[in-house]
């Protein structure tokens, strides 16, 4: 089955990932029984309404994969191909990001075209697929920067949080697990639903074959595993995400404050 490649769509242009609305801080709190620190005002009770929606959206799920190399015959590469059309048949719609010519973090202005690109595609989706080679026991720079280019909140735009997150990674050597045990801090850090699964394929120049496809293994069984995971976590939560991440201490600042602090721009 072949990659969708569709034109994406600006990070300007997308309003998908606006995760709930943010609050200014308040001029007068109103203490909480038992807890006299704690606003009342804010303070909100888990609301069952908000975690089971009556009509839960249809649309197939929105994944955009990335990947972490630049070699021409790039295995990271390969398998997330592997990955989108094993989405594509669980009725996922996929997305890539090439980050070829992407430039490093601050070596270029935010307007840079694969910067937008990037941004534009992180807003468009519900889930992402990270995989990156093992370099050095940890994540390839060209994965890292793809998530550096990504802010944490822009305004009241938070791109990735609340999202899902399913992690891969390819191995020159024995199998390890380095890169994705450092991706799962990362997606943490992006405040992203990470699922439980995840995908690490040994001496992976062994199980692609001339075309690129992979071979079938237990790799390969896994991979599908994930996905299947993938898909099963992102059509759960994509319609409540506003409410599982909604937070009592960002209930408190303003929009323009919130972005300050988590994007430290300044450093």
């Amino acid at each position: 089955m072949e990659m969708k490649d569709e034109t994406p769509v600006t990070a300007a242009a997308s309003s998908s990932a606006l995760i709930g609305p943010l609050h200014s801080p308040s001029t007068a709190t109103t203490p909480l029984p038992g807890l006299p620190h704690v606003d009342a005002d804010l303070f909100h009770p888990t609301r069952w309404d908000l975690l089971f929606p009556a009509q839960p959206s249809r649309h197939a799920p929105r994944i955009l994969l990335l990947h972490g190399s630049l070699r021409e015959r790039s295995y990271s590469r390969l398998l997330t191909e592997e990955a989108a059309r094993i989405l594509q048949a669980l009725g996922a719609e996929t997305r890539s990001f090439d980050p070829r010519d992407l430039p490093l973090p601050d070596g270029a202005p935010e307007s840079h075209p694969q910067v937008q690109t990037l941004r534009g595609l992180a807003a468009w989706s519900e889930g992402m697929v990270w995989c990156s080679p093992e370099r050095h026991g940890a994540m390839t720079s060209v994965l890292k920067a793809q998530i550096d280019w990504i802010p944490l909140s822009d305004g009241a735009v938070r791109p990735t949080q609340g999202k899902t997150l399913a992690l891969m990674q390819v191995c020159g050597g024995s199998q390890s697990f380095n890169a994705v045990n450092q991706m799962r801090v990362l997606g943490r850090w992006m405040r992203m639903l990470t699922i439980p699964n995840q995908s690490s394929v040994a001496k992976a120049f062994l199980e692609f074959d001339d075309a690129g496809r992979m071979k079938p293994s237990p790799y390969l069984d896994r991979v599908v595993d994930v996905m299947e995971e993938l898909v099963k976590f992102t059509v759960l939560t994509r319609d409540v995400s506003a409410h599982l991440v909604d937070r009592y201490s960002e209930r408190k600042e303003s929009a323009e404050a919130l972005s300050r602090r988590v994007n430290q721009s300044g450093l």
